[in-house]
């Protein structure tokens, strides 16, 4: 087949069509338009490019939709043009997005995006988020805060900033209680808080769990807390490496207790061998950090209203 037909066929046939007839489904919650998660029991399969590229975020695998029938199926090249040939016609599942669109704000780039939005503040939308739905708290909000790297987002949703090396921002994390997702038109790199200088690095893979660990451990002076986000950009790596080769530095692996963490963990643990630093695995009990605050934030509850008094009853006649 000339090159001109495999490109044609790669524009006939998106790579959600290959996932859906693989038995994966949408999961609609982590997906934005430009980055669509589907999920097949364990296994995940990130969709990108408008449909035409695909990676693995528990393995190496990436690119294009013969690439992709390669990867699920296990078979050559030739095999994998005549499996996409058959798929032709076929149309994929139209993902039901909780929002019409992202893009409200096409005019303005992302530092104006950031800094028209305002910061949190105690009983706003976003501060009850994230202590009554979040269990954080109000100590780590208000550094958060006061560090520049928080902002109310829409519906009660907070923004968690990503920054480079210079602290200029390159996107943010948006988490809320109906949606979850990154900012349009930005860049992972690393969500930030703790002291810039600080050798001890806890690299998490969400804001809200790199929050959540810092009121673990009292947000440690010692130590700079870190989220990538969910992903491993050439510029996530690139941050990580500029923090971990600096002399005396820790690195440690502080991802999910789950399949996807553990991939992360291995990467991180490799980075920390190669730069010559510490490295440690530290891995919450539950799913997540977050998880693990919200056990603690209800046992303590629950110890609390044990220790009340009981009522009295009234003297019997």
């Amino acid at each position: 087949m000339e090159k001109a037909e495999l490109e044609g066929l790669k524009d006939k046939v998106p790579c959600a069509a290959v996932l859906e007839r693989a038995g994966f489904a949408l999961d609609v919650k982590e997906s934005t338009r430009k980055a669509m998660k589907y999920r097949r029991d364990a296994s995940v399969i990130i969709v990108i490019h408008d449909g035409k590229g695909w990676f693995d975020p528990l393995s190496d695998g990436k690119g294009d939709v013969f690439r992709l029938v390669e990867h699920l199926e296990g078979v050559p090249f030739v095999e994998a043009v005549n499996d996409v040939a058959s798929l032709v016609g076929f149309v994929p599942s139209d993902p039901v997005w909780q929002r019409e669109s992202r893009d409200r704000e096409p005019d303005l780039s992302i530092p104006e995006r950031w800094q028209v939005r305002r910061r949190p503040w105690r009983g706003s939308a976003t501060w009850r988020y994230l202590t009554t739905a979040r269990h954080l708290p109000e100590r780590i909000i208000r550094v958060a805060v006061g560090a520049g790297v928080l902002r109310e987002g829409p519906h009660g949703s907070m923004w968690a900033a990503h920054v480079d090396a210079g602290g200029a921002i390159t996107g943010w994390e948006e988490r809320g209680p109906d949606w979850r997702g990154f900012a349009t038109g930005g860049a992972k790199v690393l969500f930030r808080l703790g002291r810039p200088a600080a050798l001890r690095l806890c690299v998490t893979e969400a804001a809200i769990d790199a929050m959540s660990l810092a009121a673990f451990e009292g947000l440690r002076s010692d130590t700079l807390y870190l989220s990538t986000g969910g992903g491993w950009s050439p510029a996530t790596d690139a941050a990580i490496r500029a923090l971990a080769v600096r002399p005396g530095g820790q690195l440690v692996a502080a991802t999910d207790n789950n399949k996807q963490g553990d991939v992360y963990a291995g990467r991180l643990l490799a980075l920390a061998e190669e730069a010559g630093c510490l490295g440690e695995r530290l891995r919450p009990v539950a799913d997540d950090w977050n998880g693990d605050l919200k056990a603690k934030e209800e046992a303590r509850g629950k110890e609390e209203a044990s220790r009340l008094p009981h009522a009295r009853r009234p003297p019997q006649g």
